[in-house]
């Protein structure tokens, strides 16, 4: 029997959707699949905004950034309707329904994988892609949009090294990573930064200064500090400890406030701090959205298309309810109940953590 597959991406955009989409698209294509993709994210599933994914949809897109169905961070049980936040998760299932779809792939990060969780447990059939930038999807190797983004923040660092050194400049570059610190430290360790500030180990500001004056001493009048924009001192770190419960939960009035005073001008304030304790100049290169853009790189691609021709191949073996993880060379479906709501961080004792260390990277602890 035909199977009917709907895909949508949501979250942030990131390098390698169009190649996942089109990984899906032709192996479900290639097995007499229908495949429907929905404009938007969630939103678009519960507006019913379907496009069909023919191979004519699908030709071209493999090199292409962004993603061709558009995306959004609009949830199912929490979407703004005629101005008033509803739960439209049953508009959504109704959806599903009237499009007799058989399985929905949702390609996105953190916030995909528990809203694809709340999907399935309304009654879904539902299988997950990992994308993110910042590598903290839980249960997998890596995430596709990671190596792109590394690739930019890398040559990002290389360049800032001329000017840096050319005018004995502390260059502070902030790169993403929201709570997790793989982007900021690969990048880190591959542009070859003298610090590396990640939001695993808390930092003191005196340390880093110290590693920028003994380099100063040494005949390096520059530094490069990679700082991932969740990056905290240890002042920070344990005043975030010491919050009440239900000031540490993101959505949470309080747990705004304290993160928005904590994450607030942080890499400012940590330049100001540093030109002070160095009488070194010290500038800012945020690199914000420019390490979402772009073309993907070739790891990316092939990342996203195994795991795109993977989720085919459980669809069609009648499994769903799980994420597809790249584990190594291989894929493994995870259950989405052993990923939603968890974030994979650096563990401080990583091998990348120890070889950076080793080579003199200073991480400011």
């Amino acid at each position: 029997m035909t199977k009917h597959i709907g895909i949508l991406t949501s979250g942030g955009d990131s390098p390698g959707l169009n190649a996942a989409i089109r990984g899906v698209g032709k192996a479900a294509l290639d097995r007499k699949m229908h495949v429907l993709g929905f404009r938007d994210g969630f939103r678009g599933l519960m507006e019913n905004r379907a496009v069909e994914l023919d191979s004519a949809n699908l030709s071209g897109i493999l090199t292409v950034g962004g993603t061709i169905l558009g995306t959004s961070r609009e949830k199912p049980h929490k979407m703004t309707v005629a101005g008033k936040v509803r739960d439209m998760t049953d508009a959504i299932v109704a959806n599903y329904r009237a499009n007799q779809l058989d399985c929905l792939v949702c390609l996105g990060g953190g916030g995909t994988q528990k809203n694809a969780l709340r999907l399935k447990q309304a009654g879904l059939n539902v299988v997950t892609l990992p994308k993110t930038i910042d590598n903290d999807v839980a249960e997998t190797d890596i995430t596709f949009g990671f190596d792109t983004a590394l690739g930019i923040a890398t040559d990002a660092i290389d360049r800032l090294h001329s000017t840096a050194h050319s005018h004995h400049r502390i260059i502070v570059v902030e790169i993403m990573g929201h709570r997790a610190g793989w982007l900021a430290l690969g990048a880190g360790i591959a542009g070859g930064a003298d610090v590396v500030l990640v939001p695993e180990i808390p930092y003191r500001v005196e340390s880093v200064a110290d590693a920028i004056k003994k380099r100063k001493r040494g005949g390096k009048p520059f530094s490069i500090v990679a700082v991932a924009e969740g990056a905290l001192t240890v002042a920070e770190h344990e005043a975030l400890l010491a919050a009440p419960p239900a000031a540490k939960g993101k959505k949470s009035k309080a747990g705004i406030e304290v993160r928005e005073m904590v994450y607030a001008d942080r890499t400012i304030q940590l330049a100001q701090q540093l030109e002070a304790l160095t009488d070194l100049e010290a500038r800012i290169t945020i690199l914000g959205h420019l390490q979402r853009g772009g073309t993907p790189s070739a790891a990316d691609r092939i990342l996203a298309t195994r795991l795109g021709t993977a989720a085919v191949d459980l669809i069609q073996a009648g499994q769903h309810g799980v994420m597809v993880a790249a584990r190594g060379e291989a894929t493994v479906p995870v259950a989405l109940e052993e990923v939603a709501g968890r974030i994979k961080t650096v563990p401080v004792d990583h091998p990348w953590v120890t070889s950076a260390r080793q080579v003199g990277t200073n991480f400011g602890d």
